[in-house]
């Protein structure tokens, strides 16, 4: 009997989540999608079904990290293993708060959702992956991870310690069969949630920011999972000093 794998999306939205579920799937992988609404999720698991792609939703609050184990554990007895987890968060609301004003408190109601969440999902998959010898674990952030962002103090600092706690699971147990790696995205994701309700407020979306297409990001992930060669990708690539 062939070995199916099954892929893990916590934070599946209907943007990079979907367009990595595809990818994902079009390989014969099975697909478990996580996000806060049971609707939407079940509108995509249909839509994977009618592509032959088997999926099935797990609605769940991220940001409810005493849950995390319990949702791993459920998704582990309907397909057996998790032998990818992505994690791309999708929150319900973000604002823009001057590093002037950032404190502790700030910084505390962001932490589950962009530090604390990503590690404990590893924290969950990973028994299966290490006892298995083989799992994957790609976090992924934000360009303000890596550089200051105006305006992202709040969320930036974060970002960076989840890129940094990925990059070193990488370094520490590779050799025993697992890779983890970081993606950063500059960019507005093309049919996100985010961009999704900007244009709903007809918000327009002009100046630097590029929008980029999930599939591409999508394509990326795939190519970090399945060669491994690198721990990281940023996305679009930064210019050249």
């Amino acid at each position: 009997m062939t070995y199916k794998k099954t892929i893990a999306i916590f934070g599946a939205g209907p943007g990079l989540g979907a367009s990595v579920a595809a990818r994902f799937g079009a390989e014969g992988y099975r697909v478990a999608l996580v996000a806060r609404r049971a609707e939407p999720l079940q509108a995509r698991v249909a839509e994977l079904a009618s592509a032959g792609i088997e999926a099935a939703a797990f609605p769940a609050d991220l940001g409810r990290l005493d849950g995390i184990p319990a949702l791993v554990r459920a998704i582990e007895e309907r397909f057996g293993a998790i032998d990818v987890a992505v994690y791309a968060p999708v929150p319900s609301m973000f604002g823009f708060i001057p590093a002037t004003e950032v404190s502790a408190q700030v910084l505390q109601a962001a932490a589950d959702l962009f530090l604390y969440a990503p590690v404990e999902v590893a924290r969950a998959v990973l028994p299966g992956q290490l006892e298995r010898g083989d799992g994957a674990v790609v976090i992924v952030g934000g360009l303000s991870a890596l550089m200051p962002v105006p305006g992202l103090a709040a969320i930036g600092p974060l970002m960076a310690a989840a890129r940094n706690y990925a990059l070193v699971l990488n370094a520490e147990a590779k050799a025993r069969g697992i890779y983890a790696g970081s993606v950063s995205i500059g960019a507005m994701i093309d049919r996100s949630a985010g961009k999704l309700a900007l244009e709903a407020q007809g918000v327009k979306l002009e100046g630097d920011l590029p929008t980029m297409d999930p599939d591409d990001i999508a394509q990326e992930i795939w190519a970090l999972v399945t060669g491994r060669d690198r721990t990281e990708a940023i996305l679009p690539p930064l210019p050249k000093a």
